[in-house]
């Protein structure tokens, strides 16, 4: 499609907006959530603050790709941007935490549609030889969203208000809105297809049951309770239906054929895998440094700028190369300094300097930042213009699918290794004050209320300091050996790593794409 060249900067600035708003909305509230939930109270209902987001993303995301294959990108990206406009701004004057988190799922609807939409559209935009260096920067800009989230969230709660937390994206999104209006020419021939409606509600509510099951699973109820055994079937129950459906469509939301290109299948798997593996380390390095180190909140933000750095260099490395050497080689790469990087983290101690530590996580940052380019290009490698959305929403949905996975898996294994270290750390100290016998001030633990108090610069002080070293060495070990746990999908991405053939992004075998 014909883009002037003075044009071109100002799409894709505006998509680069779009994306990074959406993909660092997560994040950024999470960090404002204590505030949130002291204003408006509701701390039994703060879970599905996050959860109506997640599932209205998760939900949308491979809907909306099929249908900007069907109906044109721009209309259902400015869409989503109006959506999630108006979803922010709801967020921003909410009242009760219900109202939140309704208007929160509004926000996720339009966030649906912004970031696969992004990275299709500069597909479309651009030749071959050009691609690789705009999803370097497209993939970076997921990566910093990553890490940069937690940071601002905490800036803007401390020095504004958490109502700011949802009113920044306004003039962010109204920039995007009007330079993707003004700039972005989609002169692609689109042609009225049949939708495929009961693919997409069964998708919508296998998604919605697999996401309840795993935000309430172990938290608001048992994992063998009846509500959340019910939610885990109405997923696979749905799920099959919509696998059937699919099969039988004619315009199916999910081509399941797509699954047959070997490079299309192991890119989706390798994003699931990654995104498992890379959301434990922004949940849990900055609660080590809180935790372990006694840093402040503000610290544990800036912590991860490392890691930050490290992604946004190897996804720019990885969408620099990928014409030059097969999407293999890259992600092997990926796999040594994303594997590599886990296992230094996964060693770590309380004693464990913290120059070491911002070695370490960049070191992961680096590896897991070629995924952000690599996987939505191999993704849609060789693809006809008709399924290059759906096929890339399929890769932003499975990664973001292996992050809730991921934060509901290894938080589990996180909150078991703690509790089984705290009740051997209970039993030192209560055999250490039996042997010093009565103390004058009486009984050291009762001034722990809350072993949560250690995230507190005010209470930790007070605790005495053999005990708030057991209660620190407890944290440590759970965090590290969960670290542990977590190079599993990483070893196992290192099959589907070799499944991806000798495929580059630009294939001198076949004829150069005609860019209209």
């Amino acid at each position: 499609m014909e883009i002037k060249s003075s044009h071109l900067k100002f799409v894709i600035t505006g998509l680069l907006l779009g994306m990074l708003m959406a993909a660092m909305d997560n994040t950024i509230v999470a960090t404002a959530m204590g505030t949130i939930v002291s204003d408006l109270g509701g701390l039994d209902k703060f879970i599905w603050v996050t959860a109506a987001y997640m599932i209205t993303v998760m939900a949308g995301m491979p809907i909306f790709g099929k249908l900007s294959d069907m109906f044109g990108r721009k209309r259902f990206f400015l869409f989503g941007l109006i959506v999630f406009l108006i979803g922010s701004a709801l967020c921003g004057i909410a009242q009760t935490m219900v109202q939140l988190s309704l208007f929160r799922a509004l926000q996720g609807i339009g966030g649906g549609a912004l970031m696969p939409i992004a990275f299709t559209i500069v597909f479309d935009i651009f030749p071959p030889e050009k691609r690789g260096k705009m999803t370097g920067l497209f993939g970076a800009v997921f990566g910093l969203a990553s890490v940069l989230g937690p940071l601002l969230g905490a800036y803007i709660t401390d020095y504004l208000s958490w109502h700011w937390v949802f009113y920044v994206n306004v003039p962010i999104g109204i920039v995007s809105f009007a330079l993707i209006t003004a700039f972005y020419k989609e002169s692609t021939k689109h042609h009225k297809q049949v939708i495929d409606w009961t693919g997409a509600i069964t998708l919508v509510i296998s998604v919605i049951s697999l996401m309840f099951a795993l935000e309430l699973g172990g938290h608001e109820y048992a994992w063998k309770s009846w509500q959340i055994l019910s939610l885990f079937a109405s997923f696979a129950v749905f799920f099959v239906i919509f696998f059937f459906t699919e099969l039988k469509a004619k315009e199916p939301i999910l081509p399941f054929w797509l699954f047959k290109r070997r490079l299309f299948a192991a890119s989706q798997i390798l994003a699931f895998l990654y995104g498992c593996s890379f959301i434990i380390l922004t949940v849990y390095i900055p609660i080590f440094v809180q935790a372990v180190y006694g840093g402040s909140a503000t610290n544990a933000g800036f912590i991860l700028t490392p890691m930050m750095l490290g992604s946004v260099l190897g996804s720019s490395i990885g969408g620099i190369f990928q014409s030059k050497t097969s999407f293999r080689n890259l992600m092997f790469i990926s796999f040594i300094a994303f594997f590599v990087g886990m296992l230094f983290l996964a060693n770590m101690s309380p004693s464990t300097p913290h120059a070491l530590l911002i070695l370490y996580m960049g070191i992961a940052g680096f590896g897991v930042g070629f995924s952000f380019s690599l996987l939505p290009m191999a993704s849609i490698h060789n693809l006809e213009p008709q399924y290059r959305g759906t096929a890339n929403s399929t890769n932003t949905f499975l990664r973001s699918l292996g992050m809730t996975i991921g934060i509901a898996v290894f938080g589990s294994i996180q909150n078991n290794i703690f509790a089984d270290k705290m009740k051997e750390a209970m039993k030192s100290i209560q055999q250490h004050l039996a042997g010093q016998g009565e103390q004058a001030g009486g009984n050291p633990l009762a001034k722990i209320d809350n072993v949560n108090q250690i995230f507190q610069p005010e209470y930790r002080s007070k605790i005495p300091s053999f005990i708030l070293d057991k209660i620190i060495h407890a944290m440590s070990d759970s965090i590290t050996h969960t670290f542990l746990f977590a190079l599993i999908p990483i070893v196992m991405t290192l099959i589907f790593i070799f499944l991806m053939g000798n495929a580059r992004s630009v294939d001198s075998n076949k004829s150069k794409e005609k860019v209209s």
